[in-house]
């Protein structure tokens, strides 16, 4: 299975989460709205080691990407490799990802905003690991 994978595509996949978590997360878009609703604040942000907290993030994000690459197959048609990215990568961000967020999060008894906001992220992280997989496969 390895031997068939595309690993720059599995690290351009895994690059690409961690750019729209940055542009995500950010002060200009959901940064504000995350922190009051999951309870983090400035001192527990600072406090915290961004070189694991980053570290450990793409190392997930790269495993999450090579799974997901194994999922989508060695060889779809190449007519649709690119389209069936898009749509497994949105089907599985959005029904599978976020909706085992929002499971969650009824039992915790969570905002509705903080699953927009963390669903959303993660519906969207997996449609463009599915494109980018999709497209250099």
């Amino acid at each position: 299975m390895l031997d068939s994978m595309n690993v720059w595509a599995v690290l351009a996949a895994g690059v690409t989460s961690m750019v729209l978590g940055a542009v995500w997360y950010s002060p200009a878009l959901f940064a504000r709205a995350w922190m009051r609703e999951s309870g983090m604040t400035e001192e527990k942000a600072r406090a915290a080691s961004p070189v694991k907290t980053l570290g450990a993030a793409f190392v997930l994000a790269l495993i999450a990407s090579a799974v997901f690459a194994a999922f989508l197959g060695p060889s779809p048609a190449p007519a649709f490799a690119t389209a069936a990215g898009f749509a497994a990568g949105l089907a599985a961000g959005l029904c599978w990802v976020a909706g085992s967020f929002g499971i969650n999060y009824l039992f915790e008894q969570r905002s509705l905003k903080l699953f927009l906001i963390n669903g959303g992220y993660h519906t969207l992280q997996y449609t463009l690991i599915g494109l980018v997989l999709g497209l250099w496969h």
